[in-house]
């Protein structure tokens, strides 16, 4: 489930990133999100059910 949400995070952040460069925090503020949560999965030892 983390992982799902993280790369969906990611394909917003690339998707933001190419179509909208006016917004770059925001777009940076989702990929720092996604980097966590995959972090905090590993961290844990628990692997997502896909």
């Amino acid at each position: 489930m983390l992982y799902t949400i993280a790369v969906i995070l990611i394909i917003l952040w690339l998707l933001g990133l190419v179509g909208f460069p006016t917004i770059g925090g925001f777009i940076h503020i989702l990929l720092v999100i996604a980097i966590i949560m995959i972090l905090v999965n590993i961290i844990s030892g628990r692997r997502a059910i896909l």
